[in-house]
């Protein structure tokens, strides 16, 4: 998948296979390594990023016109980057790639079109979702990069609680190899990646288990995937919090694509 070259609007939400191994490699080494000092895909003019956390679940309809609005204002100049990290109440979403068939129980809780690059995903509470609005002007217009940046961001996280997220060939997102004695190995997903480009600029971005109700899952099939589960750092063993998450993510972003000052939520 090649960028265009105007980029007015694309969606990024491609299967791995999607950033060239090179590019994803690079940037694994260099987000798991503590003595890194630039960062992976930071700005050129060195300027923070904004960090904003909305403490009570946003509704969706909100949260995606607060995202678009702000993202509108980036590309104009008008606005600062800004990362949102946020839970959501119960719903699914669809991306421009959904199947209608892959939506199992259309009635259990509301669904709501997405612009995003993938197919359908769940978002809840104990989800926590970060939308990330970052200019690529003003970074590298370099979408596969770009994904391979956002899938870093996470496997840098996750390697704070000592897990060790992974890609996989032909499946989107973040996964984590589950080994239980006398069982084969099987392999759950931990992340969904998603974004949006338009002039240059992204929204929509990740959502990462943290503490979710996993039954939740049952009413899709998660982003097309039938042979494999959806896990969370609770399930895994790990008593972590929303805020334990929090901290991991501001990290692990400031390596990958540089400072982060605090700012409000936009709505």
């Amino acid at each position: 998948m090649n960028a265009p070259r105007n980029s007015a609007e694309l969606n990024a939400g491609f299967a791995h296979a999607g950033p060239s191994a090179h590019i994803g490699r690079d940037m694994l080494d260099r987000v798991l390594n503590p003595a890194t000092k630039a960062p992976i895909f930071g700005r050129r003019d060195n300027a923070s990023v904004g960090w904003a956390v909305s403490a009570a679940p946003v509704p969706y309809p909100e949260a995606v016109a607060a995202m678009e609005a702000r993202a509108a204002a980036i590309a104009e100049g008008s606005a600062g980057e800004l990362v949102w990290l946020l839970e959501h109440p119960p719903l699914y979403t669809a991306g421009v790639s959904a199947k209608p068939g892959d939506l199992l129980e259309p009635d259990r809780f509301p669904v709501f079109p997405s612009g995003r690059g993938g197919q359908f995903t769940y978002h809840g509470p104990g989800q926590r979702v970060a939308y990330v609005m970052l200019d690529l002007t003003a970074r590298q217009r370099d979408v596969r990069g770009f994904v391979a940046a956002l899938e870093a961001w996470v496997i840098g996280a996750l390697a704070q609680f000592n897990v060790e997220g992974g890609l996989r060939d032909g499946r989107v997102g973040v996964w984590v190899e589950r080994r239980t004695p006398g069982l084969a190995p099987r392999e759950d997903k931990i992340a969904a990646i998603g974004v949006k480009l338009r002039r240059w600029v992204s929204f929509h971005g990740i959502s990462l288990n943290v503490e979710p109700d996993l039954g939740h899952f049952g009413g899709i099939v998660p982003c097309g995937v039938t042979d494999h589960g959806v896990t969370s750092l609770v399930d895994l063993g790990l008593p972590v919090t929303l805020d334990d998450a929090d901290a991991a993510l501001k990290l692990s972003f400031q390596r990958v694509f540089g400072a982060t000052v605090p700012s409000d939520p936009p709505v």
